[in-house]
């Protein structure tokens, strides 16, 4: 990572979405795999901690992870905790990683034992019901501890049955990843149905699709006519996934041993890309694929949409500033940028309207609340509307430049990163939380001060 006189570069870190599947699949593969590149976070170690209480053996050797798999334990010997419930569960502690407890909850329904599944901050308050009603049509218990469809939970497991299962995508599309994940290690042929209103972040499922194929999964996805006649259909061309229209197909099977090395990460590379947008000089994110699956290379499209000059090669993007203006967005397929992108329409001139994202009112804050309130003591008028948020642009000269402005950042890493884009406004933005960012990118800051005008400051 350096910068010259006309250009900063930086290494996108690893993508943590497939970090979290590569792990998983590699855990339940037969022999050992080496995953290179895995992101090093705190919500990574999390599912990493999970794995190995159920069973899995890890083992970091310098840039690789050794994964040895379920050599005993709840997915390994088919043990785990004492299945008749006299004995202690094993102890499943998800922290605040959304995608850890649903992508775990789903495999470890897939084992045999009990395990008692609980969090910290605001997991106690999201929603993993739905997910669960699913996994009970193939024998699995939910036994809540607290409130109703909500973690700390205790589940009991003893293995999955198969057959049909319904799944909407509303809440959230971890738990058709999950049940993905899940459904090669039941004892019959699975089928997935989606029922609901929304299709919210397909490409999400998209990466757990490529992650299963990598290890040695098959699988089909069925699309329906209007006729009701249903064909398979090549997944990594599907744009959307229609409730009613969509469904997986997938046989029990072994996940094979592989060597993967974990791709870029387009969400954490956001925050630069856009930095280049609002900046002054032109920034460089090496590591990023160009044609990769991840939803949230859409940035490219946005900020190209709302002025910004875009280059990419096959090693990186290159984004150089330009005059920047509003533009209406449906970020239902990539919920994870609103952060970036509601500070990028601070900058420009003209309304910008974010739509299709009411599920961002349950992540490790209400972030369409918190971006409301934070850019609006940075000077930006901002809406909250039912499905996100309505940004009134005056361009940089109507932020608060020279003044000194106190953020909240809720304990919520995409917002602490989202924001440190103000001081490219001339704002001096003292932030309250800069640990935060641990959750899925330890290094931030220190890379962050290769391309910020000014530094971040602890309250």
């Amino acid at each position: 990572m350096h910068s010259t006189a006309d250009m900063v570069t930086i290494t996108a870190p690893a993508s943590k979405s497939l970090s979290h599947r590569a792990l998983i699949a590699a855990s339940l593969a037969g022999k050992e795999c080496n995953v290179e590149n895995s992101l090093q976070s705190v919500d990574l170690e999390v599912t990493r901690q999970c794995l190995e209480a159920a069973g899995a053996v890890m083992v970091q050797d310098g840039a690789l992870l050794r994964v040895a798999g379920f050599k005993e334990g709840p997915l390994g010997g088919g043990q785990g905790a004492d299945p008749s419930g006299k004995g202690q569960p094993v102890n499943i502690f998800v922290n605040e990683s959304g995608t850890s407890c649903r992508l775990l909850t789903a495999v470890l329904a897939a084992g045999h034992g009990a395990f008692r599944v609980h969090g910290a901050g605001r997991m106690h308050e999201r929603p993993i019901g739905e997910l669960a009603g699913a996994l009970e049509t193939m024998g699995a218990r939910f036994q809540w501890m607290e409130r109703a469809g909500c973690p700390p939970f205790v589940l009991e497991a003893s293995g999955l049955s198969g057959g049909e299962v319904e799944i909407s995508l509303d809440e959230s599309s971890q738990y058709l990843s999950g049940l993905l994940l899940a459904a090669p290690l039941a004892r019959r042929p699975v089928t997935i149905r989606l029922t609901g209103t929304k299709s919210l972040s397909w490409p999400y499922v998209a990466l757990t699709l490529k992650v299963m194929q990598d290890f040695g999964i098959d699988f089909e996805v069925l699309t329906s006519d209007d006729q009701g006649r249903w064909r398979a259909v090549p997944w990594r061309a599907l744009k959307r996934a229609e409730p009613g229209r969509t469904r997986f197909e997938i046989q029990p099977g072994e996940y094979q041993a592989a060597d993967y090395r974990v791709e870029g990460d387009w969400s954490n590379g956001s925050y630069f890309l856009a930095a280049g947008a609002v900046g002054r000089l032109p920034v460089r994110v090496e590591g990023l694929h160009a044609d990769s699956l991840q939803g949230d290379r859409a940035v490219l499209e946005i900020l190209a949409q709302m002025g910004a000059r875009i280059r990419t090669d096959y090693t990186g993007v290159t984004v150089t500033p330009g005059p920047l203006h509003g533009v209406d967005v449906d970020m239902g397929r990539c919920p994870d940028l609103v952060p970036t992108v509601a500070v990028a329409a601070a900058f420009a001139r003209g309304e910008t309207v974010i739509r299709g994202v009411p599920h961002l009112r349950l992540k490790e804050c209400d972030r369409l609340e918190a971006m409301r309130s934070q850019l609006a003591r940075a000077g930006c008028p901002v809406e909250e509307t039912p499905d996100g948020l309505r940004i009134h642009g005056r361009g940089p000269e109507g932020l608060r430049s020279g003044q000194t402005v106190e953020l909240r950042c809720f304990g919520d890493h995409r917002i602490a990163m989202s924001l440190s884009l103000l001081a490219f406004a001339g704002i001096r933005p003292v932030l309250d939380d800069l640990l935060c960012v641990s959750k899925s990118y330890p290094d931030f800051w220190e890379d962050w001060a290769l391309v910020a005008p000014a530094g971040m400051e602890l309250k």
